[in-house]
């Protein structure tokens, strides 16, 4: 265990930092899966508006730091080609 104020305190941030990082991998993982489930069900419109919408989720995400964007341009870049193939 720390002994350190400061060490203790950057360990309480971690913590907050790590939680928040979760909440926010999970909503955008919860919004590429009802993309892709959308995608496997050849629902082109749906998937269309689905897309958009994981679009946006990415994005913020990526303006938290949590991906970078080139992660969050491949995934979205890849969904489109896979709606626009349907």
């Amino acid at each position: 265990m720390a002994n350190h104020t400061a060490t203790k305190k950057s360990i309480r941030k971690t913590a907050r930092r790590t939680a928040t990082n979760r909440n926010v991998k999970t909503r955008v993982r919860t919004f590429l899966k009802k993309t892709e489930k959308l995608i496997e069900e050849g629902n082109k419109q749906n998937a269309n508006d689905s897309l958009k919408v994981a679009q946006s989720e990415m994005m913020k995400a990526v303006g938290k730091g949590v991906f970078k964007l080139n992660t969050a341009s491949r995934k979205i870049s890849r969904l489109s080609a896979r709606i626009k193939a349907l």
